[in-house]
């Protein structure tokens, strides 16, 4: 496993500013969060690029900034908008081959959506290939407020899409949707590419390590048996943290953890 930490911690800062920050604190991974269509430019991604090579540092995946958009490009009745949408996520999968990440995360429809599963099936589907073109996997993240919230649905659609599904589990996520990760992680098993990962307990479901009650041994044992090599990063909200420090903290303890059940997966 790989640990990491998202830039989205940082925001609103600038994106470049936000891997400079985690980069000199000696961050080595990152999720990219992109907040905006400049930022999937060329000219762009190149210096993205240059930064992450000046500090050795490794991105996973990449976060879209269009995601609050996807149940209406995807998932309505409109076709061309699908067509539309599909020749526009082309600007992530060249940004990610420049910067070498290779998970794009989907939030999807929403439960309002007139999309039903076997559609819902069909359009990611559309995707999916499409980022394979690219040397992409997108995969779909359970978020409460999308029809992804609901584990039974995750369970759904992996059965119909089999190979062509990969799934991006969100502790903080799993637990608005009042569902426990570690149902949604044997839900979708070996089908885990990537993990967003936060504490929680009484002072909230998105916390620094350490300040709630998850349950990070048996969680992380569950996780090295289905994808020892999955990536997980620490994505809090700004209003989650204090001082950087805080966050290099709470990267350097999820560091251990993965090093150690690592460790553990190869004896």
């Amino acid at each position: 496993m790989i640990a990491g930490i998202s830039t989205a911690c940082l925001y609103p800062k600038p994106l470049e500013e936000a891997l400079y920050d985690l980069a000199v604190n000696g961050v080595s991974c990152v999720e990219l969060f992109v907040n905006t269509h400049s930022e999937l430019k060329p000219g762009f991604a190149h210096g993205i690029a240059n930064l992450m090579k000046r500090f050795d540092v490794k991105c996973p995946s990449v976060h879209p900034f269009t995601c609050e958009i996807e149940p209406q490009m995807f998932f309505s009745e409109y076709e061309r908008r699908v067509n539309d949408m599909l020749e526009y996520y082309k600007y992530y999968f060249r940004f990610m081959n420049m910067v070498g990440a290779d998970i794009f995360i989907f939030h999807g429809g929403k439960p309002t959506s007139i999309c039903n599963t076997e559609l819902y099936c069909e359009r990611y589907s559309k995707l999916f290939r499409l980022g394979r073109e690219f040397g992409v996997t997108v995969a779909v993240e359970n978020v409460s407020r999308c029809k992804s919230g609901s584990s039974a649905f995750i369970r759904e659609i992996k059965d119909m899409l089999g190979n062509e599904f990969a799934f991006v589990l969100d502790t903080k996520q799993a637990v608005r949707s009042k569902e426990s990760p570690l149902k949604f992680l044997d839900v979708a098993g070996d089908k885990t590419v990537h993990v967003h990962i936060s504490d929680s307990g009484e002072m909230g479901d998105c916390l620094l390590i350490g300040r709630g009650r998850f349950d990070f041994r048996r969680f992380f044992e569950k996780l090295s048996g289905y994808n020892p090599d999955c990536s997980v990063v620490l994505e809090l909200y700004r209003s989650g943290w204090g001082a950087i420090s805080d966050l290099i903290s709470g990267y350097n303890k999820l560091i251990r953890m993965t090093e150690s059940y690592g460790r553990e997966q190869k004896l």
